[in-house]
């Protein structure tokens, strides 16, 4: 429930019948704004499919419709000291590791890894966007490690604090990882081709349809391999998982963060539509990895 398939593929249809798909754009800020606005055009378009449809494609439609929502959680919300909003970033680390969710993300990885240095033969150069307190970047350092595997991993952020304790967590441990400030929507600052893989996890649902546009155009500039995020799988069974885990570290602001995100999630086909806006129809791929959604975008 909650992935809306047969009504959401008609709907597309519609919409390429009618040369409305995918968006045409000119820069960041065209596709950010006509990726917004397809997403909503396809998402009134795939209720008018289900009210014709009718039963349980519109009981479906009405309960998305209800679960949705716009809000920002908590730790997005910049009126909130930076301290107490890496609290919440912790909380998400400490779930990540009850969850045994990192390990399922290293090996969603790995294999990516493996054939860019096939591929390059020399180290492979990795950049996760949001990465928060460095939970991923820093256990994904350590598998590499261990396995003695070439290749390296930038950990950035938008917020400080997360840098500095992301870089307090690395200190010493001689892993083959590193920290920075970086703008997921603006990445002027890097080269051409400067990293092969650029990653973001549990994030996805955190930024607009047109944002995600943006961070996946602005990383086939800078990426020579693929775009690879990883998230919750929108259905009703994480709606309720989610909030109810995340109630267990009795952290109000925390489990409230917890129902927004897995209200917000996006279904494969939104992921699809999205990546398709940001970088053509045959570049891309959604799996279900149950609890994930996993979207990888290939580049050249």
């Amino acid at each position: 429930m909650l992935q809306l398939k047969t009504a959401g593929y008609i709907a597309l249809d519609n919409l390429r019948s009618r040369k409305c798909f995918p968006p045409v754009w000119q820069n960041m800020t065209e596709l950010e704004k006509s990726t917004d606005e397809f997403i909503s055009i396809f998402r009134e378009e795939r209720f008018n499919v289900s009210k014709e449809l009718g039963g349980g494609y519109l009981f479906e439609e009405v309960i998305d419709r209800f679960v949705r929502t716009d809000d920002r959680e908590l730790m997005d919300d910049s009126r909130i000291p930076e301290q107490e909003r890496l609290e919440s970033v912790k909380a998400l680390e400490r779930q990540n590791a009850f969850m045994q969710l990192y390990p399922r993300h290293i090996d969603i990885l790995l294999p990516h890894i493996r054939q860019a240095s096939e591929r390059f033969r020399r180290e492979v150069k990795i950049l996760e966007l949001a990465s928060g307190s460095g939970g991923l970047a820093l256990a994904l350092a350590s598998e590499l490690k261990r396995k003695k595997f070439p290749a390296r991993i930038t950990g950035s952020d938008i917020v400080p604090s997360y840098i500095e304790e992301s870089n307090r967590r690395t200190a010493g441990q001689n892993l083959p990882v590193e920290f920075m400030e970086l703008n997921a929507f603006d990445m002027k600052r890097l080269g051409p081709d400067e990293f092969d893989i650029i990653i973001t996890s549990q994030s996805m649902h955190h930024f607009s349809p047109g944002q995600l546009a943006v961070m996946i155009a602005q990383a086939g500039q800078h990426a020579t391999t693929a775009f690879i995020g990883i998230d919750g799988y929108r259905s009703a069974l994480l709606g309720l998982g989610v909030p109810f885990v995340a109630g267990l570290q009795a952290i109000p602001s925390f489990a409230l963060d917890g129902l927004i995100s897995a209200r917000k999630f996006y279904s494969e086909l939104e992921l699809a539509i999205i990546a398709e806006t940001a970088a053509g129809r045959h570049h891309h791929e959604v799996d279900c990895l149950w609890p994930l959604s996993v979207l990888t975008v290939h580049f050249n």
